[in-house]
């Protein structure tokens, strides 16, 4: 998307002038000529802009407009985690300032530095480098998430993030009450997907911080070694189950079996681990047992199903920015499918 120079508004969601008055306030100094700033696309869900005066560079993070599902969008909590977790051997972009003040941007906003880098989030994409350093990126994703999941949350100032006894239970009743708020068509499968998961729910290992939503294309991949510069979109990280967050990793390294798909496809790109194999890589460097990682990944299945509608409901009351919004809504039935399956062979 083009720049749009400073005297306009801004890409939609982003009033400049509005932006460069707040900034100058709180942090003055900091923005050293007019603003530009553009939509980054690819995400779904919160808005990311890239923002530059000329010299340096920033990224926005703002919820999406419109109709917001309650604490899915909590920019507090992604700020707070990112803050946290900067200086850990997990990388993160450097925080800069919240604001909550909604008069500025119409929603809370917080402000992050630029990291240079790729979010590889198609396998077209990752045949353009390689099969050995495709195979290297992804087995540098599992190794960062056995990073995160190593962290002690007290040590970080994260010991009061999240509520991990019942956790499992109440993330499934969490997803049941978010696809209820944005149900507006009938979804075959998906109450008996949601019903078996909560008759069979694993006893969860120890707390962890966990991502939430962990994927190849929200970590930016960059430099002579293809490493992960930073992991981004902490919009569901909270204290919990560790292994929800390698079951969502699967389950994106799963073949959706779609030739053209608007969600990431990169496990079909020459190179890429297979998902035992990257299971297996997190059970030997965490230690963990990953048993009932059938279950896990059901799970991300159906919350991303979840995710993906909600994403549709706000597509046909007109409250998406960007592109490939339209074609989300037939690829539910299929999460839905999958994790059927998932659970039942599992």
């Amino acid at each position: 998307m083009t720049a749009v120079p400073a005297g306009s508004t801004g890409p939609r969601g982003l009033d400049l002038e509005r932006l460069r008055g707040h900034l100058d306030a709180v942090r003055p100094g900091l923005v050293g000529g007019p603003l530009s700033g553009r939509l980054i696309e690819g995400g779904r869900s919160n808005l990311t802009y890239a923002v530059t005066d000329g010299s340096a560079r920033w990224v926005v993070r703002r919820p999406p407009l419109g109709h917001v599902l309650a604490t899915a969008h909590d920019m507090r909590r992604e700020h707070r985690v990112i803050a946290a977790l900067h200086g850990t051997a997990v990388p993160v972009p450097g925080p800069l300032l919240l604001c909550e003040d909604e008069e500025v941007l119409g929603a809370p906003f917080y402000v992050m530095e630029y990291v240079d880098g790729v979010p590889y989030r198609t396998a077209d994409q990752l045949e353009g480098i390689g099969p050995e350093r495709t195979r290297r990126a992804v087995l540098a994703l599992v190794d960062t998430l056995v990073d995160l999941h190593a962290v002690d949350p007290a040590t970080v100032g994260l010991g009061d993030f999240g509520r991990p006894e019942g956790f499992l239970d109440r993330q499934l009743r969490r997803w049941g009450k978010q696809l209820a708020a944005s149900r507006g068509r009938e979804l075959a499968g998906i109450d008996e997907l949601h019903a078996a998961l909560g008759e069979a729910l694993p006893v969860s290992p120890a707390p962890a911080v966990v991502h939430g939503d962990f994927r190849l294309d929200n970590v930016l991949i960059g430099g002579p070694d293809d490493t992960i510069r930073a992991v981004l979109d902490w919009e569901m990280s909270t204290l919990g189950d560790p292994l929800t967050d390698l079951g969502l990793l699967v389950m994106y390294s799963s073949d959706l079996g779609l030739t053209d798909s608007p969600v990431s496809t990169t496990s079909r790109a020459p190179g890429h681990p297979d998902p035992a194999e990257l299971v297996e890589r997190y059970a030997a460097r965490s230690g963990r047992d990953t048993g009932a990682i059938a279950w896990y990944t059901a799970f991300a299945w159906f919350k991303l199903a979840v995710i993906l509608e909600g994403i549709h409901y706000r597509f046909t009351l007109g409250q998406t920015v960007g592109a490939g919004f339209d074609r989300i809504g037939e690829l539910v039935p299929v999460f839905i499918e999958h994790g059927l399956t998932t659970l039942q062979e599992g």
